[in-house]
């Protein structure tokens, strides 16, 4: 056999193995992917005689709730899309207003030009603003308010509803504090975290909204969760 022929057949023979080296590298080592935050149970199991135990991680409840353009609309409407959630209330005389600004600079930074027209990419994330002032918060007083703030309506949802399932949500699926002002705007408690959804709904990550480093470190979370989906495709295809 010729050296030529030698070292083609080298390359033909290694190279899916560099390469499946090279993915599993990146995959284990490279990359710190977010974690998981909440805890449903643990499962015990014995395979073949070894004991192993599954964690299986809290996945955030539903909720249905309107939005400012008057939909009936709930959180599983939105699949297979990294989530990032707030909250506010449009006569909030304080964090609010900056709070907003910085959400929507982040969708701004998740879009491309299109025959020269800058659209937002709603493929890879969705923005979701809940109101913890409901009462005052109507579906016009919504729509004005994300139409100030040059919200994009299609990709960004500003909900209103019921109050007890908007708190609920919030403290007991979120696990952030928040405390109802009984209609007095300066007497609302609530966080100015940014709460990070994967596409199963599981808490991933809590970002400070008003400082710049944090919301930095969200938008590369964001692109690392949807390179975990690819990348669990990826290691499908090499056990095949």
């Amino acid at each position: 056999m010729s050296k030529k022929a030698l070292l083609a057949l080298l390359i033909a023979v290694l190279a899916p193995v560099v390469s499946y080296v090279a993915v599993k590298w990146s995959s284990e080592t490279a990359i710190s992917m977010p974690r998981h935050y909440y805890v449903d149970t643990v499962i015990e199991k014995v395979v073949d005689g070894k004991r192993s135990s599954d964690t299986v991680w809290h996945r955030t409840a539903n909720i249905k709730l309107i939005n400012q353009l008057g939909d009936s609309v709930s959180l599983y409407d939105i699949q297979d899309k990294v989530i990032i959630v707030d909250f506010f209330f449009t006569r909030c005389p304080n964090i609010c207003p900056t709070l907003t600004r910085n959400m929507a600079k982040l969708q701004q930074s998740f879009s491309h030009y299109n025959e020269g027209r800058k659209v937002i990419d709603s493929s890879i994330v969705r923005f979701v603003s809940f109101t913890v002032d409901p009462k005052r918060d109507s579906v016009k007083q919504l729509k004005n308010y994300a139409d100030r703030f040059g919200v994009d309506h299609d990709n960004w949802w500003m909900l209103t509803g019921n109050k007890k399932d908007i708190y609920n949500f919030g403290i007991n699926e979120l696990r952030l504090g928040m405390i109802d002002g009984e209609g007095v705007d300066t007497a609302f408690m609530h966080t100015d975290l940014f709460t990070l959804l994967d596409k199963n709904y599981m808490v991933r990550g809590y970002y400070h909204g008003l400082d710049t480093t944090s919301l930095s470190k969200l938008a590369e979370d964001v692109g690392l969760l949807m390179l975990e989906k690819d990348r669990n495709k990826e290691r499908n295809l090499f056990r095949k």
